[in-house]
């Protein structure tokens, strides 16, 4: 589904207010329930890109561009700016600022934007339109741009939403082509990269994709091969750079909106699955729009934010555009004691709702705009995201480690209701004694705060807050050796991989880690640049890194982290194939073929499997006696399909429920037995 976002004039002469500046903070209670963090240098997630933190501009927004704009967004460490605006990107006309069918701010051509992304030392993303433009179009703008002003704008993407043309039933997005499939769609797309890539070869070309478990993700329409990103991917993926997702999770609680962030990884895991198995070649990815369904304005949206942002960029994500910028209210209601607007935009509009609640005045920060602002101090470009966990789910951590040495924490106590006192603990880092440099933002405040409390083992996170800890090191590393540069794995079966990597200098051996949550189990260590490991359990995804350590110990920063899934036995007594057949966004029906792949005769079978996450669900089968109990679903044969003799097989079904992204099962097993998953 798509959020519903407003076209909101603003009037020129309304005051702005610019971000506060950080101020003193006061203690925080000393009664508070106790939570461990632990935090392992050595277990690497991705490094934080320039262009991490980011934001939407629309041209119907009077403020875009303007300098006090731009100001109030550097000083949140906002480095993307994306333009002209969601769906009115498919209506935009960028030569002579019009937008046919919608309103377009004075002001707010593409000069002016530029003016605001350059003074807030940023880079721009752009949208070509292709639901009322053409690739001709795209490429004029591609060369006014890099070759006619030198901005050197390097990321296009082709359109917005338009899987939502009404090919699928829905319609939003403007779309003249005769043909809205995804195939027309991706073989217009390109055109468009041919056409701007003959402009500027640089330019980094994005396609749309639907997002992992979100409508209409796994939709399969009349006459299409596939689904939208089977197909987009298949036809335009040699063609582009990145991929385009957009994730407007929901809730109607804070607690329920606050949950989605769990569905992070998997979304990440599905759409590299996708582009793997049908680019041909991998792709960055982008998410250019994201918000949520809860408090927008007020403390949940903060706390969404901030650790929606550190998943995702930890996930490998290039890049987080929030949307967006000004955007209006939609009604008032109180959330956890503060007013909330139901307004997307990360700054006040100045205006009013229906029954006359008014904002405060333009420009005043909305509480998420504080979450970018202390993700940033934690997690600057150039930093390195680490593994951190907590021993609380109300606490949720993020960490840094940084180029001079110092480590930094992202704390978010989700607890309306109480403080909490976090232990700190390190793996691969000794902290310095003294006082760490905090800062913090609680519920309902006007700026953030900085201070210098507690310890490096001990700090107090205030009731529904977030909070950035740097801690120094105890001492600083001389001369240690160079991280390795990104492993890949080959060779993959169900038990064994072979693990390949870039040279380093400056050491005399690798080391191979594992990721154990937060814990590094070490697999083993070579002089070459080659690793095979061995004793892997079938159907498991894993996470690894590999150091370069030196002859006096010191060891380098880790690689980029490794993700990869183990098989299923080639030469198992059973084969499955689980294949979703007909899915409607929230659902599917599944087809299952069980094959005796052995050489004895099956008399009667037991087949058993677990549902990857905790967002899918049973919900009755056929051709069989089933049985579901937590995530865990058995079925066995009723009178007529038991009996498997050797190449024989048989087929049963069921309907599936998922409200997230939809990882099937890897793992199935035949009366106790593993079977070999087929696609």
């Amino acid at each position: 589904m798509r959020s519903s976002r407003i076209a909101v004039t603003f009037a020129v002469t309304a005051t702005l207010l610019t971000a506060p500046l950080f101020t003193t903070a006061q203690p925080a209670s000393a009664d508070a329930t106790s939570t461990d963090v632990t935090v392992n240098t050595r277990a690497a997630l991705a490094t934080v890109p320039s262009t991490a933190v980011g934001v939407n501009h629309a041209v119907w927004d009077s403020y875009l561009g303007t300098n006090e704009v731009a100001d109030t967004l550097h000083n949140a460490g906002v480095r993307m700016m994306r333009y002209p605006g969601g769906s009115y990107s498919d209506i935009y006309h960028w030569a002579d600022n019009t937008a046919p069918g919608g309103y377009v701010a004075p002001n707010t051509d593409f000069d002016h934007f530029m003016s605001g992304v350059n003074r807030a030392g940023a880079q721009a993303i752009v949208i070509a339109n292709y639901g009322t433009g053409s690739a001709q179009e795209a490429a004029g703008w591609v060369r006014y741009a890099n070759v006619t002003k030198n901005y050197g704008v390097k990321y296009w993407e082709i359109g917005n939403e338009n899987y939502g043309n009404g090919h699928y039933g829905s319609n939003w997005e403007a779309d003249d082509h005769a043909d809205k499939s995804p195939a027309g769609y991706a073989n217009e797309v390109v055109a468009y990269a041919d056409a701007m890539k003959a402009v500027d070869p640089t330019v980094k070309i994005g396609v749309v994709l639907t997002t992992p478990g979100n409508w209409p993700d796994g939709l399969v329409a009349g006459g299409d091969a596939g689904t939208w990103n089977q197909v987009v991917l298949s036809i335009a993926g040699p063609h582009v750079d990145f991929a385009i997702l957009h994730w407007y999770p929901g809730g109607s609680s804070a607690t329920e909106a606050l949950s989605k962030t769990d569905q992070i990884t998997d979304i990440s895991w599905l759409a590299r699955q996708q582009i793997n198995q049908y680019a041909g070649k991998p792709l960055g990815i982008a998410i250019t729009e994201m918000n949520t369904g809860w408090g927008q304005n007020t403390q949940p949206g903060a706390l969404f934010a901030a650790d929606a942002y550190a998943q995702l960029l930890e996930n490998g994500v290039f890049t987080v555009d929030f949307w967006d910028v000004h955007n209006g209210p939609t009604t008032a209601r109180t959330i956890a004691g503060q007013q909330d607007f139901e307004d997307f935009g990360i700054l006040s509009s100045g205006t009013c709702t229906a029954d006359n609640v008014c904002e405060p005045a333009v420009n005043t920060p909305f509480a998420p705009y504080y979450a970018l602002q202390l993700l940033s101090k934690a997690a600057a470009p150039g930093d390195q995201l680490v593994r951190a966990s907590s021993s609380d789910p109300l606490i949720g951590v993020h960490a840094a480690r940084k180029a001079n040495g110092d480590l930094a924490f992202l704390l978010l106590n989700r607890d309306p209701d109480n403080d909490r006192t976090v232990t700190l603990h390190y793996d691969g880092f000794t902290p310095a004694a003294g006082a760490p440099t905090v800062l913090t933002y609680t519920n309902g405040a006007a700026s953030a705060t900085t201070s210098s409390t507690g310890t490096a083992i001990t700090q107090t996170l205030p009731k529904y807050s977030l909070t950035t800890v740097i801690v120094h090191p105890a001492a600083l590393p001389v001369g240690p050796p160079n991280a390795p540069g990104q492993p890949v794995a080959s060779n993959v079966t169900d038990t064994a991989a072979t693990i390949t990597w870039p040279a380093a200098t400056g050491g005399t051996k690798y080391e191979i880690y594992r990721q154990n949550g937060t814990t590094s189990e070490q697999w083993g260590e070579t002089t070459g640049t080659s690793f095979t490991v061995h004793n892997l359990v079938p159907g498991t995804r894993y996470t690894l890194n590999v150091v370069n350590r030196n002859n006096a110990g010191q060891v380098s920063w880790s690689s980029a982290p490794l993700n990869f899934q183990t098989g299923t036995p080639a030469a198992a007594p059973c084969a499955v194939k689980f294949a979703d057949v007909n899915d409607w966004g929230n659902g599917y029906v599944a087809s299952v073929d069980i094959t005796n792949t052995g050489t004895s005769p099956i008399a009667s079978w037991n087949l058993s499997f677990t549902w990857p996450t905790a967002w899918q669900s049973f919900n009755g089968g056929w051709s069989g006696n089933w049985s579901a109990s937590g995530r865990t679903v058995t079925v066995s044969n009723v009178d007529y399909n038991g009996a498997l003799a050797p190449g024989a097989a048989t087929n049963i079904g069921f309907v599936a429920g998922y409200s997230g992204p939809n990882v099937l099962p890897p793992r199935f097993t035949l009366n106790g037995q593993l079977c070999r998953t087929l696609s």
